[in-house]
């Protein structure tokens, strides 16, 4: 199997060998089990289905129940499909996956979806320098974009200028991250550096490619 479904607790350090401060992130990596095992001949691809965290059944639809029923499973909250696997790594339908399918030392890409920070200006989207004239033409206004177009000719704005606007709440992959510790009695997968998201939010873990 090449990854798992975690949820971000957080961040901490913790000393490496040679004695050096490491910041890490500290992710819960299952259990997941999985919930469909799709083939190139029914579904035109392979992959597996990984579902993860409780979730009350009074809060999921009918559809689902049946669907985690197959796997003899409880209704679970997110659920992930994994496309890459390593020679004779597939799993079973039902069968429960741990942070066992990683080492400590090993390389793993981490995606989530990245902290929300509702409109704003350019200078929190962008860094604007602000008040000074460097923030792109204007004088007289502390957070101001400025200028943001030519003259008579084009007339227009050109696609992608920097300006004001949603920031955040994006599906972003960090690549290539080690993994320091595994803590298997807890789930836990200790990487090392920033993933993103906030703390509580689900993440895709893969073997790093």
């Amino acid at each position: 199997m090449s990854g798992l479904i975690g949820k971000k607790i957080g961040m901490t350090s913790v000393w490496d060998a040679s004695g050096k401060n490491v910041p890490c992130t500290v992710i819960q990596a299952g259990p997941c089990v999985v919930t469909q095992v799709k083939s190139k001949e029914i579904d035109g691809y392979d992959a597996i289905q990984l579902s993860f965290d409780e979730k009350k059944e009074k809060n999921t639809p009918k559809a689902l129940k049946g669907h985690f029923t197959k796997a003899n499973t409880t209704p679970k909250k997110v659920s992930m499909e994994f496309t890459r696997f390593e020679e004779g790594s597939r799993k079973s339908h039902g069968e429960t996956i741990g942070v066992e399918v990683f080492v400590e030392g090993e390389f793993i890409d981490v995606a989530g979806v990245t902290k929300g920070k509702g409109f704003q200006g350019v200078m929190k989207r962008h860094g604007f320098g602000g008040v000074g004239e460097s923030t792109r033409g204007q004088h007289n206004r502390l957070r101001a974009p400025g200028s943001i177009g030519a003259a008579s000719y084009p007339a227009r704005v050109f696609k992608g200028k920097e300006m004001a606007g949603q920031t955040g709440n994006q599906y972003r992959k960090m690549i290539n991250l080690q993994i320091v510790k595994l803590v298997p009695e807890k789930n836990l997968v200790l990487v090392k550096g920033s993933v993103p998201g906030p703390n509580g939010s689900y993440v895709k873990l893969e073997r790093w490619s």
